[in-house]
């Protein structure tokens, strides 16, 4: 009997986190770290390991990006490792189709999505396999978390063929980008790398008919370029001369505590954050609004500098320029930090807890100044068809004021770049700077992962979870135009 023919190893996983990714046992995995160690090549191959084992087209598997174009590595990679493998994969490219099927009825779609919204493509479909590249493209968690009721699949073992069928959602992501913080939240933060996160739900099982205890659990696995043999060492070298610190630390180094996005990253740091301290009586205290319902509200309180000074709680004494504004309380209408999703709370409620928080802040000594209206967003002074009355009149109606914003053509790239100087001011203590007590966690949190607006860098991604920084930049302009009248606030396009 002649020698067998050597096989041909089409694809292998690397020693370390691919090896790792590929056997995890998880439900929810995300594949994290630098540039360069094969996370996608990882995900591709996870949906193919479990393609002829007779789950037939039970074993169903959709990826996603936020855009068909994003998706265009993905499929060469998918094209070199599926038509290496010589099974009869066939890759079918029209639009209709944009999907890898196999004799044996497995079949992996590639698809886009942006919102929530785009989840109705797919309510009711069966997708055990679910994929996300680069997750924190994503400005929120709605549409992933949306995707979940998908996760599923009608398949039974013993009945439709041996063993269960995995469920399972792979995503793939680096720090950085306008879902940064959510995304650490959710998984980062949850658990150190490696270490798997149990979460039991008791649910009523329809092939039991009884109530049974359900665990699902998750895990972030830390990839480094590090592991990645085939890179070549120029492409190291184009990582290691990015001159962005934040995106040379995501992007080298896997580096999630970061301030990541770009709009205001690079002028951010500890200095702009003050201990709280109680306001001296003679500074303005007022406050700014931006109005949301589904997507979170923002309420800014502030103290204006006057020239005098401030006693700080270790008794150092505080006394930035004439105009500073420092930010001394907040309000943030979100179901959580970074998830961008609003309380649906009516102008009413919003208007009784204003004045509970404000009652609070002279209560307690923080405030002995009166609190005057500041501005607000100017929606809040439309009538729809179905409600005569506006935001600001049923706000009025509780004593709670505004003035108006400068909404003008331009004003958004004038009010970031007034931000901007502002905290360019805080480091060089020259003219009126901008600062924030410790205890307004969610703007501290929020600002500098803000992400500029890829089509104009000039202005902020509105995709992004950007409610607190319109409030901000509604009084920066304020403060512009009551300060600074030789800036001309009306943006010249």
């Amino acid at each position: 009997m002649g020698a067998m023919a050597p096989i041909e190893v089409v694809w292998r996983p690397l020693p370390g986190s691919q090896s790792l990714a590929m056997a995890c046992p998880c439900d929810v995995i995300l594949y994290q770290g630098t540039r360069g160690p094969g996370k996608t090549d990882a995900q591709l191959m996870y949906f193919r390991q479990h393609v002829g084992r007779g789950f037939g087209t039970y074993w169903r598997g959709v990826v996603f990006d936020r855009h068909y174009k994003d998706l265009d590595d993905m499929i060469a990679k998918s094209q070199r490792w599926f038509g290496g493998l010589d099974d009869g994969a066939k890759w079918l490219a029209s639009n209709s189709d944009y999907k890898w099927v196999w004799p044996t009825g497995e079949e992996l779609l590639f698809r886009h999505a942006k919102s929530a919204r785009d989840y109705w493509h797919y309510h009711g479909q069966e997708f055990p396999f679910i994929g996300w590249n680069e997750l924190t493209k994503h400005p929120n968690s709605d549409l992933y978390d949306a995707m979940m009721s998908c996760n599923r699949s009608s398949w039974i073992a013993g009945e439709n063929g041996e063993g269960e069928i995995p469920l399972v959602v792979f995503a793939t992501a680096n720090p950085y980008g306008v879902g940064h913080n959510w995304v650490k939240r959710r998984f980062i933060d949850a658990a150190e790398p490696g270490q798997v996160v149990r979460t039991v739900t008791e649910v009523y099982n329809p092939r039991t008919k009884q109530r049974e205890p359900v665990e699902r659990t998750q895990v972030h696995l830390f990839g480094s370029y590090k592991e990645n043999r085939y890179l070549p060492p120029e492409y190291i070298a184009g990582l290691e001369s990015i001159t962005d610190e934040n995106q040379r630390r995501a992007w080298l180094w896997g580096d999630w505590d970061i301030v990541a996005g770009g709009a205001l990253d690079d002028l951010w740091g500890p200095h702009l954050i003050l201990p709280r301290f109680r306001v001296p009586k003679t500074w303005r205290v007022d406050r700014s609004f931006d109005w949301g319902s589904t997507a979170p509200f923002s309420v800014c309180w502030w103290a204006e500098a006057n020239g005098e000074e401030a006693t700080l709680p270790d008794g150092r004494k505080f006394c930035p320029p004439k105009g500073t504004l420092i930010q001394i309380a907040e309000w943030y209408g979100a179901t959580a930090i970074g998830e961008n999703k609003g309380l649906k709370l009516s102008a009413k409620a919003v208007a009784q807890g204003i004045k509970e928080r404000e009652e609070i802040l002279r209560r307690d000594g923080w405030v002995n100044a009166p609190i005057r209206p500041g501005p607000a967003d100017n929606q809040i002074r439309n009538v729809n068809e179905t409600d005569s009355d506006s935001i600001e009149k049923k706000m009025a109606d509780e004593g709670v004021y505004w003035t108006e914003s400068d909404k003008r053509p331009g004003s958004r790239k004038v009010g970031l770049q007034l931000i901007r100087d502002r905290l360019e001011a805080s480091k060089t203590g020259e003219g009126p700077a901008l600062y924030f007590m410790d205890n307004c966690r969610a703007s501290i949190a929020i600002l500098p992962t803000l992400p500029r607006d890829e089509k104009d860098p000039d202005d902020i991604d509105t995709n992004a979870d950007d409610h607190i920084a319109d409030a901000v930049k509604y009084r920066c302009l304020a403060g512009s135009n009551r300060y600074a009248t030789q800036i001309d606030v009306r943006f010249a396009l």
